[in-house]
């Protein structure tokens, strides 16, 4: 199965080799547009009253910027959202097993945590410490 960084690779290889199947068949149309973009670009953060240093120290301030949020993004946003797909159907079906086995483990860790934070304050060992017991759930000592 392809990971997602193999996945943005191809994407990107596609992109560039379409951009310069594109500059091939059409190199005036696209030069055009190309230099329609750099104009509204510069005119829209009014690069066009920077020198060429400024110019050159600001789009690499730019690149850096949005290079790593491209990065960060494509890095931890496919677990991020599987994360929330799995909390999604456990609040639609209610079945813990469906999670996956990450947030079990954290599930029980927070539950193991709060349940020897409980015993701490009330002096005595912990009665429960089954998967539905804390964080508001409704667990009662009897």
């Amino acid at each position: 199965m392809l990971d997602s960084a193999s996945v943005s690779t191809v994407i990107l290889l596609a992109a560039a080799s379409a951009l310069l199947l594109a500059a091939m068949l059409y190199p005036s149309s696209l030069l055009r547009w190309l230099q329609r973009k750099r104009y509204q670009y510069e005119v829209t953060f009014s690069l066009y009253m920077l020198t060429p240093t400024e110019k050159f120290i600001f789009n690499s301030i730019l690149f850096l910027l949005l290079s790593l949020l491209i990065i960060a993004a494509s890095l931890y946003l496919p677990e991020h959202l599987f994360l929330i797909a799995n909390r999604m159907f456990y609040y639609f079906s209610g079945d813990e097993e469906t999670l996956g086995p990450a947030a079990n483990k954290a599930g029980q860790q927070i539950v193991t945590s709060s349940f020897a934070t409980a015993a701490s304050h009330l002096g005595k060992e912990p009665l429960h410490q089954g998967p539905l017991a804390g964080q508001g759930r409704g667990y009662m000592e009897p």
